[in-house]
């Protein structure tokens, strides 16, 4: 039997940050993780850059994000917020940079580096980290949590943090354990919420095709312009964005590019025909129906029923100087217009703004109630000696930051009052 202070259990972003806070404040701590090295999440998080907070100054706003628990959350980031988490890192000799809606990453653009900061901070706290230890019980006595049994061994402690994150990317290690153990302990824990949700845009032309099925198309997702993944299947137009069991399905891939950075999609409704096939083919089009409208044609070139959406939107491209008119006649438009139409139809444009509902990238919304949690503090009102940290309460939040910013907050709140 070994006896702590302090027990931790879960060596990811909040783990690691309750572990050193409360070393730091010279507990003797015990960090407990099942995998072979800590923090093998937040190594991944961001595409690797790691979205490490966002830099919304206003406290109000901020917290808006987190919908219903917003109420909860004041007291932890009056203690510690997104300022805190700035000061932390950088003094740290990791500097933060700000880019697009405010998300904040190490300016190297390493998450590594998060982790080596994180690393040293319960290093310097001489926590003792014990890897590839397996949880199999908390054990209670007297009201209280008296100790817990991994690999056959038994661990004491005064006080214990639950830090083991929720069921996103179980490959880190994230199977939802801590859920299970709460749920044994008698709290009332929510069950995420599925990954599969459709995907919010930015463009117009999408919403004004509301029920329209876009079938066969391919459709490529791009990081900060670069590609990063490429989908063929049939997508449902939405008023909001894009549905269908295709997006469905790539929901979680897309939720975690967001949180890497800006994405956007091209839609290719051509995806059998390369730019030169399309062309001729829409060029025999022209041939057969010189004296039509563009309008009157578009169906034969286009899927039928985005007229009255992507007609306006070709309008308003430039060609040379001027957009192509819906009312233009087949035998006046030049080989440029041609060409952009074809361009157009091989890559239309969407800006992906979100996931309807949650974001899956780093947790769904399920977790421990927070009505069952002093927020002031993050111990459980069942448990005096029992702290619940990061994605195993139950609290919405979309991508940019927010996620990690829960995991710094809550965790050094546990680690200060543990």
């Amino acid at each position: 039997m070994q006896d702590f202070d302090i027990i931790v259990i879960g060596g990811g972003a909040a783990g690691m940050m309750a572990a050193g806070r409360a070393a730091e404040r010279g507990r003797r701590v015990l960090l407990l993780e099942k995998n072979k090295n800590l923090g093998e999440k937040l190594k991944i998080t961001g595409g690797g850059r790691c979205n490490i907070t966002n830099a919304e100054e206003d406290e109000q706003v901020l917290l808006s994000h987190y919908g219903s628990a917003k109420s909860f959350l004041h007291s932890p980031f009056s203690q510690f917020g997104v300022k805190d988490t700035f000061s932390f890192f950088e003094s740290r000799g990791l500097p933060l940079v700000v880019q697009a809606r405010k998300r904040a990453f190490p300016k190297t653009e390493r998450a590594i580096d998060v982790f080596k900061v994180l690393q040293k901070y319960i290093q310097q706290g001489r926590v003792e980290v014990r890897t590839g230890m397996n949880v199999e019980r908390i054990n209670v006595l007297d009201g209280n949590i008296s100790h817990v049994i991994a690999n056959g061994e038994k661990f004491t402690a005064t006080s214990f943090i639950l830090a083991t994150g929720g069921k996103s990317h179980p490959e880190t290690g994230s199977t939802g354990d801590g859920f299970s153990w709460l749920t044994l302990l008698g709290h009332a824990v929510k069950e995420p919420t599925p990954t599969m949700v459709p995907l919010a845009v930015q463009e117009e032309w999408v919403k004004k095709l509301a029920g329209v099925s876009l079938s066969a198309v391919r459709i490529n997702f791009l990081l900060e312009g670069k590609k990063k993944m490429a989908l063929k299947g049939n997508i449902l137009c939405t008023h909001f964005g894009l549905s269908g069991p295709l997006i469905l399905n790539a929901a979680g891939d897309v939720a975690d590019l967001l949180h890497a950075g800006a994405v956007t999609a091209q839609i290719d409704v051509h995806p059998r025909e390369d730019v030169g096939a399309l062309d001729k083919r829409i060029t025999a089009v022209f041939d057969m129906h010189k004296n039509k409208t563009l309008k009157n044609v578009w169906n034969e070139i286009a899927p039928v029923g985005t007229g009255h959406a992507l007609l306006p939107f070709l309008e308003g491209l430039p060609a040379g100087k001027a957009g192509i008119s819906p009312a233009i006649k087949v035998h006046s438009i030049t080989k440029e217009q041609r060409r952009q139409i074809v361009d157009l139809l091989k890559a239309l444009p969407v800006t992906i703004t979100g996931l309807m509902g949650y974001d899956r990238a780093v947790v769904a919304d399920g977790g421990l109630s927070l009505e069952e949690v002093d927020t002031r503090t993050m111990r459980s009102k069942r448990y005096a000696n029992l702290y619940v940290t990061g994605d195993l309460l139950h609290i919405s939040r979309p991508s940019g930051g927010y996620s990690l910013q829960l995991c710094w907050t809550t965790g050094y709140v546990a680690g200060s009052n543990v």
